[in-house]
């Protein structure tokens, strides 16, 4: 291998604050509307009410009276905001011209403040002007500071509404694209010019009240929403929990379309794909009738950045609608339901959803939506269905959707003055979607708005004659007389072949392990790792689970795209002129014939991702930016797919590592506004493993060719050394791209995506070891807090592995190829990777054990009654007496190998700081009250042995802390061992989603009460465990059958918001009433 040793330590990191991009809500919300449009003040009424009913959804801060955020958006109140706009002096203002702008502006008695909100005020005035909408002024909106908290008033803005009349004729689509337009204008003034500027709703048709408030406090703070003649045929509320987020006053919601309980797990790609999608947004893509409805100047950006995921959505949604789209047509686009594997679809439907996934992604994530366009309103649910949805239909025309039942007082007495008459109860399942709209009979349930969307358009004739579907491809049969010296030039390792490929090919599936990694991380391992191996996937839990692609499979895709996409805004035939996949994944064959098919209305160009082997380590660098100058040339010349190719590197040319080559290119066709204008398809040699194909998905590739592994696969095959049941060839191939097609299923569903689509690009992911200009190159955005390895120390890795690979002829010219390395990364073997517990720290332990010296027997034994015996020879009683002994200098040895062992972490960068000195021991807590904090690892009876199990248990118990059960369940006969001499009852139990071994009395033994959201060990996984590992010990003791593999799902399935947590939590305390819960 050489020397690949590296020998400079991490940069030091860059400061980092609070990601936005992290922002959650899990919420209350819900609408209330009557059928036939007529403003009533019982609607606003019932909106309150149904706001103050969801309040136990939302939060408080510490003061107890600031709250997350609550909120309703209604129509105008048309004669109320004509009487304000008469005190502004409009005497005669007509109440239908008149607009809303809620603005929130710098607040403060001080001359700067003064100064900033003239300012702000200005740069709305000239917006208005510039659009022809007559001004009309601005006013205080009236508060009461009494009814919220001090921590809400110390960041509240400067609360002031905008009085507009909208020009004689227009109509409501476009003055909603003029008021839009206003508020585009304004905003960027006073970004120019540093001012605060937040603009809460601006329309003709909405206004949006909302606050840093309790629910219960809203109309006590807005003093216009107690007045008699705030009157609206619809409205929505929404009540805010911050489930990882600051509260602030823009943050809550209602938004300008839509009101969101949920979390959008594929944030990041629709962000980067709106972002890429700016570009298309010229003269004629944002016609309506032939008339531009906004300018490329004040559209970027779409979305903000600093937003809220709900935010971006609203962003999303609002372009849609403006753009001519209906609100259920947009909303169904932007959170479709699972349409590619639902076998009772009617065709039509499915049509419509196959069509717009050629437009755009899905916004994935449990989502429960309430949107409108200021004359509709509607619900729906995100595709699995994650957050609930119910809905009342009165007998008097009055429709109440909510979060809960019960939040708005529909079944009254007969004899009420509000009575409803009879009341039919629904709930929306998943992906399904529901509307009032009053200029079309009113309530539109599901099957109805999915008829009316699939006949818009004949989606199927356009998709029949324009989208063109092709197959992965044939296998590879010829394999390469050169296999050897490339599996040596793209860093194919023996160890590699035999722990990942082979179980790939040979079980259709990754192969099961261990789990857990004791080797340095990347960018101080003694050998040479991919740039895969620098980027930790990210994963979801509780408000966002991950999904379990197992059972839930059937809401999973890999659909791929390939070519040119249109506009967002379009809706026409061309948009479908593409390549349809079944997956990622293709055979060079099947890229073959897509490079030669004649019939494409786009062109298939490639690039070379290698470098002069004589330009040394500055090559890459240099490869990097001449490849992204090539994708753009091609991109603008028509090119519909671009393939970036490794495989070209030979004795003269170097390979590009592929995840820098695609990350580099799509980076740059991002910049330059032409990433929606073609598809990347990453040809590789060096990409193997389902991690290698996630980040290069996520990173954004839209196709994987990964050539040089199915050569291997291949070659293993035809000379009989696969293993397993010896498959041929092409059957190998095949069930290597099923595992590889599973891997990346599951890695998507630990972030809770179902769709590729959704995934890719969308960067999910943290690098940890790589430089600045690795990040800004390649991968721009992703989080690397440490910094690490330039581009120039991963160029002079790649320059010495491609120096093994095509090392200098002998005197005799003969070339002497060296054999696969074996690494030891996913194994400890002498001479590889450094591992923390490697055979000779392993053995120094033994060694102070006594193990090297004593055999070991079973430390404890429970006779019938359940009584602990000690047993001689133990583990314990040979510590005793090698310390009985005085033999500490078997501790020092072993003190000394640990602590000189190689720096492996960042941790171990870290030096105790205590300039004070030693700290007398009277003026520290006592020993026990230090040790009752101890606990052990959650390791179940299963993962561990019984021995192990209990000695544990036995241990914390004696010094007060609490031994951690894991979620194997525990042996009953332990419990009754709490008052003896040797106690090995764990204190602490745990609660997985597996549910094994929890049973009444396993429950009601525990001390504390654990819910294992997530897996530490497989993030997003689940736990498990092998069939022949599952003994009749362990059978009994998780309730299970001997021999059957156990797997706890990724998510509790009863487990998919805080309120289903909260039934968790409420049923385990009704069992023991006096254990802790957490």
């Amino acid at each position: 291998m050489g020397d690949t040793t590296r020998s400079s330590p991490l940069p030091p990191a860059s400061a980092t604050g609070f990601d936005l991009a992290a922002e959650r809500d899990a919420c209350g919300i819900g609408f209330v509307a009557h059928v036939d449009g007529r403003p009533r003040r019982s609607i606003v009424a019932m909106a309150l009410e149904g706001l103050c009913g969801v309040k136990h959804r939302g939060a408080v801060a510490a003061d107890a009276r600031s709250g997350d955020g609550a909120g309703v958006l209604t129509q105008i109140p048309r004669e109320l905001a004509a009487a304000w706009a008469g005190e502004l002096g409009a005497a005669d203002a007509d109440p239908e011209r008149t607009g809303l702008a809620m603005l929130f502006l710098q607040a403060g008695d001080g001359d700067d403040e003064r100064a900033a909100r003239t300012s702000a005020r200005d740069a709305f005035a000239q917006a208005c002007s510039d659009e022809g909408v007559e001004l009309v002024g601005f006013r205080d909106v009236p508060t009461d500071a009494g009814a919220i908290g001090e921590m809400a008033l110390a960041a509240q803005p400067a609360l002031v509404q905008a009085v507009m009349l909208r020009p004689v004729g227009l109509g409501d689509r476009e003055a909603e694209r003029t008021a839009y337009r206003i508020r585009r204008r304004a905003r960027k003034a006073c970004e120019a010019a540093g001012v605060r500027f937040y603009v809460a709703s601006c329309s003709f048709l909405t206004v949006t009240y909302k606050a840093m408030a309790d629910a219960d406090q809203l109309d006590a703070f807005y003093l216009d929403l107690r007045d008699e003649r705030y009157v609206s045929a619809l409205a929505i509320y929404h009540s805010r929990f911050s489930t990882n987020t600051a509260p602030s006053w823009e943050r809550a919601q209602p938004f300008r379309t839509l009101c969101h309980n949920g979390e959008i797990n594929t944030i990041d790609g629709n962000l980067n794909l709106m972002r890429a999608r700016e570009g298309q947004f010229v003269p004629g893509e944002m016609s309506v009738d032939g008339v531009d409805w906004a300018t490329q100047e004040l559209l970027p950006p779409v979305i903000d950045h600093d937003q809220s995921d709900s935010a971006k959505l609203d962003a999303a949604l609002e372009l849609l609608v403006l753009g001519g789209r209906d609100v259920r047509h947009a909303q169904s686009m932007l959170v479709p339901q699972v349409w590619e594997g639902s076998r009772d679809l009617e065709p039509a439907v499915r049509d419509f959803y196959r069509y717009h996934s050629c437009l755009i992604e899905p916004w994935d994530g449990p989502a429960g939506l309430i949107f409108t366009d200021g004359v509709r309103v509607g619900a729906g649910l995100d595709r699995n269905g994650l957050r609930p949805l119910r809905y009342h239909v009165c007998e008097d025309g009055t429709i109440v959707a909510s979060s809960e039942v019960g939040a708005v007082s529909t079944s009254l007495p007969t004899d009420h003055p509000d009575h409803r008459g009879t009341v039919r109860r629904e709930r929306l399942g998943p992906g399904q979607v529901l509307c009032v709209d009053p200029t079309e009979g009113g309530l539109q349930e599901d099957r109805e708005i999915k008829l009316r969307l699939g006949a818009g358009a004949p989606y199927g004739a356009w998709l029949a004659e324009r989208l063109t579907a092709v197959n992965a491809g044939l296998p590879i049969e010829a394999v390469p007389a050169d296999l050897h010296q490339r599996q040596l030039a793209y860093g194919i390792t023996k160890e590699e072949i035999i722990s990942i490929l082979r179980p790939m090919a040979t079980q259709g599936r990754e192969t099961t392990s261990s789990m857990g990694d004791d080797t340095p991380i990347e960018a101080l391992s003694h050998v040479r790792r991919p740039i895969s191996h620098f980027m930790k996937q990210r994963f979801a839990q509780v408000t966002n689970p991950a999904i379990d692609h197992y059972r839930e499979s059937e809401v999973m895709s890999l659909r791929t795209l390939l070519g040119p996409r249109a506009s967002v805004l379009t809706e026409g035939p061309e948009a479908a002129d593409l390549i349809e996949l079944g997956s990622f994944f293709l055979y060079p064959e099947g890229l073959q014939r897509i490079v030669m098919s004649p019939d494409l209305p786009f062109s298939v160009q490639a690039v070379d991702a290698t470098f002069p082997v004589s330009d040394g380590p500055a090559g890459l660098a240099a490869a990097l930016a001449r490849l992204g100058d090539e994708a753009v040339g091609h991109a603008r010349a028509g090119a519909g797919v671009v393939v970036v190719s490794d495989v070209g590197a030979d004795v003269e040319r170097a390979r590009v590592p592929i995840l820098l080559a695609i990350g580099a290119v799509h980076q740059r066709l991002l910049a330059e506004n032409l990433r929606t204008a073609t598809s990347l398809v990453a040809e590789t040699d060096e990409a193997r493993e389902t991690h290698d194909a996630a980040t290069l998905l996520g990173f954004g590739a839209d196709a994987i060719v990964p050539r040089l592994v199915l050569q291997t696969i291949a070659d293993l095959a035809d000379e009989g050394r696969i293993g397993g049941d010896n498959p041929s060839a092409s059957v190998a191939q095949g069930r290597y791209r099923n595992a590889l097609e599973d891997g990346v299923l599951k890695i998507m569903s630990k972030m809770g995506i179902s769709v590729l689509d959704s995934y890719r690009s969308a960067q999910i992911f943290e690098c940890l070891g790589l430089g600045s200009d690795v990040i800004d190159t390649c991968f721009t955005g992703t989080t690397s807090t440490l910094g690490g390895l330039t581009l120039a120390d991963l160029a002079t890795e790649v320059l010495e592995q491609h120096a093994e690979a095509f090392p200098v002829a002998g005197p005799d010219g003969e070339v002497s190829l060296p054999a696969l390395a074996s690494p030891g990364i996913i194994k400890w073997r002498k001479g590889g990777e450094f591992h923390d517990m490697s055979k000779p720290v392993v053995d120094a332990l033994h060694d102070v054990l006594g193990l090297g010296r004593a055999p070991t027997t079973a430390p404890f034994r429970l006779d019938g009654a359940g009584v602990s015996t000690e047993v001689d020879g133990t583990t314990a009683a040979l510590l005793r007496t090698a310390a009985a002994e005085g033999r500490t200098e078997l501790y020092e040895r072993f003190s000394a190998t640990v602590q000189a062992r190689p720096a492996a972490y960042p941790r171990d960068f870290l030096v105790p700081h205590n300039p004070a000195g030693p700290i007398p021991l009277d003026e520290v807590e006592p020993v026990e009250a230090i040790t009752r904090r101890f606990s052990t690892g959650a390791m179940s009876h299963g993962a561990l042995s019984a021995e192990a199990h209990e000695t544990l248990a036995a241990a914390l118990n004696m010094i007060g802390g609490k031994a951690n059960s894991g979620e194997g369940g525990e042996d009953p006969a332990r419990f009754r061992t709490r008052w003896s001499a040797l106690d090995l009852d764990c204190r602490m139990k745990q609660v997985a989603s597996g549910r094994f071994g929890v049973t009444p009395e396993y429950l009601a033994n525990a001390h504390l009460l654990q819910i294992k959201i997530a897996q530490g060990s497989k993030p997003g996984e689940g736990g498990q465990i092998p069939g022949h590992k599952v003994t009749e010990e362990i059978a009994r003791l998780r309730h299970t059958t001997p021999g059957v593999t156990l797997i706890s799902p990724p998510p509790h399935h009863d487990i998919y918001s805080i309120e289903d947590l909260a039934q968790l939590i409420f049923d385990l305390k009704q069992v023991n009433p006096e254990a802790l819960v957490d």
